[in-house]
C-alpha cells in the first residue's frame, strides 16, 4: 500500500518535475545555509575571544546579515515553488475529477451518493494539495535538516551531539505509536462528514417532500445524529492530536537542556569552546522546530493519504457503457429505423429479466405509442434506445447497425429522450430549452417551445424566456417542467424522439396537440411511451407490453376490438375518465 501511494503521489508530482526540482534545489541551499551560519557564528566567538576588532565585528556583522538574508528569501522561493505545485495539483485534480464523474453510470453516481462525491472533490482534493505542498516541503526540510545538521554537530563535539540527540528516538517512537491512532481518526472523519453532506445534499433537493409532509423535525433530528457524529470524531482527533504535539515539543526541549548541563562541564574541561557550544546550541533549536512540526506533518501527511485513498477509488471506477475501441462513426443521415431482436435486459440482483425476448420494428417517420402497465419494462426500453443501460450485443439495431457499435455521442445525438422525470438546471428557461444545442438561435428556441405547448406560460411570466427556474426548476409546475423538457428534445431535432410518459403531467387536450405539434415534422420518428391511451390512439401504431414482451401490436381501432391486455387498459382507462367527470 505504502509503494502504491508513494506511485500515486510520483504520479501527482511528475507533470511538475522541472518545478520541483528548483524549489528542492532552494530547499537545499537554505539547508547549507543554516549549517554555514552557526559555524560562522562559532568562529566570530572565538576570534574574539583572542583579539576583539571593531573592523572585524562589523565586516562579519555585515556577513551575517547577509547570509541570512539570501537562507530567508531562497526560502521564499522554495515555499513558493512547493506551494504553487500543490495549488496546481489542486485545480488539475479537481478538473480531472469532475471530467471523470462527467462519464460514469448515473445509477453509480446516485448509488455513491452525490453528497460523498461532492466531498471527495473539495475537502478530500484540498487535503492532497496539503500533501503535495506543505507536507512535501516539510518533510524535505526534516531530512535535509538532520543530513546537514547532524555531522555538523559531530564535527564539533561527539560526546554532546550524542547526549543531544539521545531522546530523538523516543520521539520517533511516540510519533509512530501515535500515526495508526490518528489515520484511523482522521477516515472515521471523513467519512462521517461525507453522511453529513449527503444528508445536507438529499434535504435541500427534497425540501418540498419535507414540508408536505411536516418531516422537518425529523430531519432536525437526523441531521443532528451526523452533526454528533462528526463532532465526535473530530474530538476525538483533536485529543490525539492536542497531545501528540505539545509532547513531541517537550520532549524536543529536553535535548537543549541536555546540552546546556553537559556543554557546561565540557566547557570547563576545555572539551569544547564557548563558540563551539553556542553553535551546537543553535543547531539544537534548529533541529527542535521541524522535530516538533513532525507531529503536525505527519497528521497533514495521513489526512492527504486518506483522502488519497478516497479520490483514487473514484478514479478506480471505470463505467460500464464506454464506447468500444472500434466504434463506428454514423457517416450519413439517420433515416430512424429501430429494430429489436430478442432484446433481453436482466437488472443486476434481480431474479427476472426486465425485457425478455424483445422483437419489434419502428419504421423511419411512425408514431408509435408503447402501453402497458407498470413494471412491465417500458423505462427500460427507453433507457435501452439511449444506451444508458448495457444491452447485449446484435439485439438493438439503428439502421441495421447494432447500437452497441456506434459512438455513443453519435447515438444520442441521434436519439433523443425526454423522461417523465425532467431535470431542469438552475438558469434561464430560455438556456434549459437550449441545453442540447447551446448555440441555437433565439428563433429556434422559441419555435420549441411553442411546438412544446410552453410559449403561452412563458409569456405570462414577468421575465419571459429570461426567468429564472430555480433548482430543478421548482418555480414551474410539473406539466411546465415536462414541456420544458419535451422543447429541448424538440431543439436538439433528432431524427428519433422518445417520449417516456414525458406527458404525464399534461391534460390529455395538452398533450394531444403537443403531438399534432410534433407531427408536423421531416419524417421524425417519435416512440411516446404512455400510459395516456386517449393521447395513444392518435398514433400510428401501438406496442402493448407486458412483462418485458410485446404481447398485442396494432393501430386502436382494431386493438379494442378484441380482448386481450390493450381493450382492459383502454376500458380502464375510460371508466376512470367517467368517475372523474
Amino acid at each position: 500500500m505504502k509503494n502504491l501511494k508513494i506511485k500515486v503521489i510520483s504520479k501527482y508530482l511528475r507533470p511538475y518535475k522541472k518545478e520541483f526540482f528548483y524549489g528542492a534545489l532552494a530547499l537545499l541551499i537554505v539547508n547549507i545555509l543554516s549549517v554555514v551560519i552557526p559555524l560562522e557564528v562559532k568562529n566570530i566567538i572565538d576570534q574574539l575571544q583572542n583579539e576583539f576588532s571593531s573592523d572585524f565585528v562589523i565586516s562579519k556583522s555585515l556577513l551575517l546579515i547577509f547570509l541570512a538574508t539570501c537562507m530567508g528569501l531562497i526560502r521564499l522561493f522554495s515555499r513558493q515553488i512547493v506551494f504553487g505545485i500543490g495549488r496546481k495539483v489542486e485545480v488539475n485534480l479537481r478538473q480531472k475529477l469532475f471530467d471523470h464523474l462527467l462519464i460514469q453510470d448515473p445509477e453509480w453516481i446516485q448509488k455513491k451518493g452525490s453528497g460523498d462525491i461532492i466531498s471527495r472533490a473539495t475537502s478530500d482534493v484540498e487535503n492532497i494539495r496539503r500533501l503535495l505542498g506543505f507536507t512535501v516541503l516539510s518533510l524535505c526540510n526534516i531530512v535535509l535538516a538532520y543530513s546537514f545538521t547532524i555531522p555538523s554537530m559531530f564535527s564539533i563535539n561527539k560526546t554532546l551531539t550524542i547526549s543531544a540527540l539521545m531522546i530523538f528516538p523516543l520521539i520517533l517512537g511516540i510519533v509512530s505509536l501515535f500515526g495508526g491512532r490518528m489515520v484511523n481518526q482522521r477516515k472515521a472523519q471523513q467519512e462521517s462528514l461525507s453522511k453529513l453532506s449527503d444528508l445536507i445534499q438529499e434535504d435541500l433537493s427534497g425540501i418540498s417532500a419535507i414540508k408536505i409532509y411536516a418531516q422537518e423535525y425529523a430531519e432536525k433530528k437526523e441531521f443532528n445524529i451526523y452533526n454528533n457524529a462528526y463532532r465526535n470524531s473530530a474530538i476525538k482527533l483533536a485529543r490525539t492530536a492536542s497531545t501528540l504535539f505539545p509532547l513531541l515539543q517537550g520532549i524536543s526541549s529536553i535535548s537543549l537542556l541536555i546540552l546546556l548541563s553537559l556543554g557546561t562541564f565540557q566547557l570547563e574541561s576545555g572539551f569544547i569552546s564557548i563558540g563551539g557550544l553556542v553553535a551546537l546550541i543553535l543547531y539544537v533549536e534548529r533541529l527542535v522546530f521541524p522535530t516538533a512540526l513532525l507531529g503536525f506533518t505527519l497528521n497533514t501527511f495521513q489526512l492527504g493519504q486518506v483522502s488519497l485513498d478516497r479520490v483514487e477509488e473514484i478514479f478506480q471506477n471505470s463505467p460500464n457503457i464506454v464506447d468500444r475501441a472500434e466504434t463506428k462513426f454514423l457517416k450519413r443521415k439517420v433515416k430512424g429505423f429501430l429494430e429489436a431482436k430478442n432484446l433481453t435486459i436482466k437488472y443486476p440482483g434481480s431474479k427476472f429479466n426486465s425485457l425478455n425476448g424483445l422483437n419489434f420494428k419502428i419504421y423511419p417517420g411512425e408514431l408509435i405509442a408503447i402501453v402497458g402497465p407498470v413494471g412491465c419494462g417500458k423505462t427500460t426500453l427507453a433507457k435501452s434506445l439511449g444506451r444508458t443501460i448495457e444491452i447485449p450485443d446484435n439485439q438493438l439495431f439503428l439502421d441495421e447497425i447494432d447500437v452497441k457499435t456506434l459512438k455513443l455521442s453519435d447515438l444520442r445525438k441521434n436519439i433523443s429522450i425526454v423522461p417523465q422525470e425532467a431535470f431542469l438546471f438552475t438558469s434561464t428557461i430560455s438556456e434549459n430549452l437550449s441545453f442540447g444545442e447551446p448555440k441555437a438561435s433565439k428563433y429556434l428556441v422559441k419555435k420549441s417551445a411553442t411546438k412544446a405547448g410552453l410559449i403561452d406560460d412563458i409569456n405570462s411570466f414577468p421575465q419571459r424566456f429570461k426567468t429564472i427556474v430555480g433548482e430543478r426548476g421548482i418555480t414551474l409546475s410539473g406539466g411546465q417542467r415536462q414541456r420544458t423538457a419535451l422543447g429541448r428534445a424538440i431543439l436538439v431535432n433528432s431524427p428519433i424522439v422518445v417520449l417516456d410518459d414525458a406527458l404525464a403531467s399534461v391534460d390529455n387536450k395538452t398533450a394531444a396537440g403537443i403531438i399534432d405539434e410534433m407531427s408536423e415534422r421531416s419524417n421524425k420518428t417519435i416512440i411516446m411511451i404512455s400510459h395516456q391511451l386517449s393521447v395513444a390512439a392518435t398514433c400510428d401504431r401501438v406496442l402493448v407490453m407486458d412483462k418485458g414482451e410485446i404481447v398485442q401490436e396494432g393501430v386502436h381501432k382494431d386493438l379494442i376490438k378484441v380482448s386481450g391486455l390493450y381493450k382492459q387498459l383502454w376500458e380502464r382507462e375510460l371508466a376512470t375518465s367517467i368517475v372523474k367527470s
